[in-house]
């Protein structure tokens, strides 16, 4: 037998493209991965458990909106500053000491919240600060943790990986409410947020020796601000990537899931004003849409990455969220809050894959780190274009006119890449 003729071998990097569409979780059949997956979603549940008890024990204590909004700043402003320098580290050095970095720092912080409320010291600067600690935390965790499933399954298996990903994220936040609260009836939020501290070691521990692949050492310098004009532009040539970290960022800045905060408001003017399980299952519709989305699309392998199909199903997530603001009746709000958070979690993580499998490798983490600040840092945003103008012309009018006008930012953005595009 020939050289030619012998039959290759495979490895992480040279699997054949077609294979993905043809096996179903494709991500899932990398070990390291699937043990990635579920640890990162205990972790993610650890984390909501945290907001669900820090939460309700600032608002006991306090009683303060302003504090209610510093949590929601403190948590995104960080990714807008400082994801691309937590990217530019992940490229420089290991992406699991990262990962682990960022995880001491939510189980400092939840170590930290039951000692206050243990000791009952807690004063409005305390939780300040531990809400900046928790901010940090994440930006830590998201750039590298992207850079580290890119490095477990390779390109081949990239958007599964990305897209399973994501749903570990949103099963960890659904089920964080229901178990933070089963925490705080059986040992009270005090003893509870302590005991949470335990969930985040799983992941902690398996990525002391979790597989790893060793990439090209980066040893360019870290320059803060710097690292952001400089790889904006190295990519500035690249349609797929901007264009993607464009659609983020404008998703995030008109509509985010700023949403979520005015859902009392939508509960009541659909006649579920209360604490009851129809406002619960509203709150959580989106989140189940996602959650369905990953399964579905997983076990069909389907929506290839591509940024035209990225494209319409963000004008799809538009319609519905406009939908949504203009419904007068629950089942149809419900519907179309489900249908939305199955096309985000969809056109969204399609986006991630995208960025990763086009940006240049001795820089793919900061590349990352743009997409985080662009997709997650300009959540801080969205407040102000759903909240701040639904307190002028009500929150049903602001999220409609927000949705139309990332609409027309999508369209826009879409019919300028076709003029752009190079002939075929």
């Amino acid at each position: 037998m020939t050289q030619s003729a012998r039959k290759p071998v495979l490895t992480t990097d040279s699997r054949p493209s077609h294979a993905p569409a043809e096996q179903s979780f494709a991500a899932l059949r990398h070990p390291a991965f699937r043990a990635y997956f579920i640890t990162s979603a205990l972790a993610m549940m650890a984390d909501s458990i945290e907001h669900v008890i820090s939460y309700w024990m600032m608002f006991e204590k306090f009683h303060s909106q302003a504090l209610g909004g510093f949590a929601v700043i403190s948590h995104w402003v960080p990714f807008l500053l400082f994801s691309v320098y937590t990217g530019a580290l992940a490229d420089r050095f290991d992406p699991r000491r990262i990962i682990q970095l960022g995880m001491v720092c939510f189980m400092f912080v939840s170590l930290a919240w039951g000692y206050l409320f243990i000791t009952d010291t807690l004063e409005m600067w305390h939780a300040m600060v531990l809400l900046v600690i928790h901010g940090f935390a994440g930006v830590l965790w998201g750039p590298a943790s992207q850079l580290f499933i890119h490095d477990i399954v390779g390109p081949a298996q990239l958007q599964s990986a990305v897209r399973l990903a994501a749903t570990a994220r949103i099963l960890g936040q659904l089920m964080g409410p229901a178990v933070g609260g089963a925490i705080m009836l059986a040992f009270g939020p005090q003893h509870g947020i302590l005991i949470n501290v335990l969930i985040y070691v799983p992941l902690l521990l398996w990525l002391w020796k979790a597989p790893f692949k060793p990439r090209a050492p980066n040893p360019a310098a870290m320059r803060g601000l710097a690292d952001i004009v400089t790889t904006i532009r190295a990519i500035a040539g690249n349609r797929t990537i901007v264009s993607m970290t464009l659609l983020a960022g404008g998703a995030s800045l008109f509509v985010g899931n700023a949403y979520q905060a005015q859902m009392p408001e939508f509960a009541h003017d659909l006649g579920h004003g209360r604490a009851d399980i129809a406002y619960s299952m509203l709150l959580a519709a989106d989140a189940a849409g996602a959650l369905i989305a990953g399964i579905v699309l997983e076990s069909r392998g389907l929506l290839k990455a591509h940024p035209k199909t990225a494209f319409i199903l963000a004008m799809m997530w538009c319609c519905a969220i406009g939908g949504f603001a203009a419904a007068t009746a629950y089942p149809l709000a419900f519907g179309l809050l489900f249908i939305a958070g199955f096309v985000q979690l969809s056109f969204s993580s399609m986006a991630q894959t995208l960025v990763q499998m086009n940006a240049p490798a001795n820089i793919r983490g900061r590349v990352i780190g743009l997409f985080s600040m662009s997709g997650l840092g300009m959540r801080a945003f969205a407040g102000v274009t759903v909240g701040v103008m639904g307190g002028v012309i009500g929150v049903h009018w602001s999220l409609a006119l927000s949705a139309l006008g990332l609409l027309a930012m999508i369209v826009g953005l879409y019919l300028f890449t076709l003029r752009r595009a190079p002939a075929r």
